[in-house]
């Protein structure tokens, strides 16, 4: 029998200040505000705590991390309780001395950790200079049940790569959640900031439509120079473009932020969309599994696949 099963997510798009707490107090507010509008999961932007710190190195700002579990998924677990909806949250955690991630939590309705994802994808670009702050995650792709469907998280530069995608629907999960940094750099808007846009989003749209899942990115808003209680980067900073979205199974966009201002998204998932577009278009069922093997190789040198038969180390 279709699925007919229908739930709703709710997508803050926040703007951050410099003062961890407050930012924490806004996510809240706005947590309450999806829960109110009927949402049963709500996901936060990545890394809400603070601004975006990234754009520089700066030893003192390993001081924002934390353990998992510790005070943020405490909280937050008694939030979804008292709610009883799920939320997804982005945390920079601290796993040991020297040892930190860029890390996803899934707290179900009952406030307990659901799921911990740690980023996979760690980006090092101008003003993105994660590799310094995050060791890559060593606990896969995931799906994780909640009370109303089985989500998969992933996180922000994972947004790019089909593999994550199709790794965690085929773990069963129905609807993809993107906490995001994203942005443009001042100096380049005007010339590129739309097809930057586009690019972000035709991808996680092509996610949709290749793995049949629901698709949500949910990204902060704002001009921001990385500025932690005073503290800050030199420079122009990131204008952090916003757009959070929520794509169906067809790619088709659900609903839509602006580029500019804080929101909360409502979006309906229903299964029977999901069933419906999976059975119209079998992409699982027609995967060609048996030949898929060098797709765990960095690149293909051609001479040598062609003498291998099509592998090559």
């Amino acid at each position: 029998m279709m699925q007919n099963r229908k739930f709703n997510v709710g997508l803050v798009q926040m703007r951050m200040g410099p003062a961890p707490e407050a930012n924490f107090a806004s996510a809240v507010a706005q947590i309450r505000t999806a829960a109110g509008r009927g949402a049963d999961i709500v996901c936060l932007p990545e890394l809400f705590r603070a601004q975006y710190f990234c754009q520089r190195e700066d030893l003192r700002l390993f001081d924002l991390a934390e353990p998992i579990p510790g005070p943020s998924t405490a909280k937050l677990g008694e939030l979804a309780r008292e709610l009883r909806i799920t939320i997804v949250a982005s945390l920079f955690e601290r796993r040991a001395p020297g040892l930190y991630h860029n890390t996803a939590v899934t707290l179900g309705s009952d406030g307990a950790i659901a799921g911990v994802y740690r980023k996979m994808h760690i980006p090092d670009d101008p003003l993105y200079y994660e590799k310094y702050y995050f060791t890559p995650g060593d606990l896969g792709f995931q799906a994780v049940d909640t009370t109303v469907g089985r989500v998969g998280t992933l996180v922000c530069w994972d947004q790019w790569y089909p593999e994550g995608a199709r790794l965690t629907a085929l773990k069963g999960a129905e609807v993809l959640f993107y906490p995001t940094a994203i942005g443009w750099h001042p100096a380049e808007k005007e010339e590129f900031g739309p097809a930057q846009y586009e690019a972000w989003q035709t991808i996680q749209r092509a996610h949709a439509i290749a793995n049949g899942v629901y698709v949500a990115g949910v990204n902060r808003v704002g001009h921001e120079n990385g500025d932690i209680l005073g503290n800050r980067a030199e420079g122009p900073g990131l204008e952090f473009w916003g757009g959070s979205f929520l794509a169906d199974p067809f790619g088709r966009i659900v609903a839509k932020a602006s580029h500019t201002e804080e929101e909360v998204l409502i979006g309906e998932i229903n299964l029977a969309l999901l069933e419906d577009t999976r059975r119209n278009w079998p992409f699982l069922r027609d995967r060609r599994i048996d030949a898929y093997a060098p797709i765990t190789q960095r690149f293909l040198d051609l001479a040598s696949a062609w003498s291998k038969g099509g592998d090559s180390k």
